[in-house]
């Protein structure tokens, strides 16, 4: 088994001095000046775990300063301050850094270098976490299967989120998430037991984890 600094402080201090993905990446290199965003502390019991920073959070180094970070703040009933209060929530994406855009101005997935070289010792550092919300399939499957319960084969995003409280189990808890980018809109009308039967339990959860 790897040897891991036990000090979460000491993990993200390396984190925010990465730039492995300029000059030493896997495959093409990122293609503007690395910035790691994260939040994290030792006392935090909630673990945000997303893709990977946009533009606008590139920008102003804090996660979730956009819409999407409106929209998810909405479903856990939290203000901004307890949002960005390191003791009581950390964040940590599966990629630290904005990973660029596509031909069409999507994101880029999130980089594998932050995985592959951060990602395990990090959580090693924070054995208080008590629950994961996991938003989107990248931080899904990861922790997950770092937990030792990976995913079935095939399992759909929809599955994932309706029937949360089936594939939460176990310590810390893994509540799996859409993405709530505003591209995922039509999703959420779609899907309307989103909001009548997810949020509640979510929001009940999140109150918590952050008293």
């Amino acid at each position: 088994m790897a040897e891991f600094a036990a000090d979460s402080a000491d993990v993200a201090a390396r984190i925010r001095a990465c730039r492995l993905c300029r000059d030493a990446p896997r495959g093409a290199s990122l293609p503007h000046e690395p910035r790691p965003v994260l939040r994290i502390s030792s006392t935090a019991r909630l673990l945000i775990a997303g893709q990977a920073p946009g533009v606008r959070v590139h920008v102003s180094g804090l996660p979730f300063n956009d819409p999407s970070g409106d929209r998810l703040r909405q479903w856990m009933n939290v203000s901004r301050d307890v949002f960005y209060d390191e003791r009581k929530i950390a964040i940590a994406p599966m990629g630290f850094c904005f990973p660029g855009h596509t031909p069409d101005k999507g994101d880029l997935p999130p980089r594998p270098e932050c995985r592959a070289n951060w990602h395990d010792e990090l959580f090693h550092a924070m054995p208080q976490i008590e629950c994961i919300l996991a938003i989107g399939r990248y931080a899904q499957d990861y922790h997950f299967a770092r937990l030792g319960r990976p995913l079935p084969k095939g399992a759909l995003l929809h599955e994932l989120v309706r029937r949360w409280a089936e594939f939460s189990g176990g310590h810390p808890k893994i509540i799996a998430l859409p993405h709530p980018s505003w591209r995922n809109s039509g999703w959420l009308k779609r899907n309307p037991w989103f909001e009548a039967e997810v949020l509640p339990a979510l929001r009940e959860e999140v109150a918590r984890m952050i008293v």
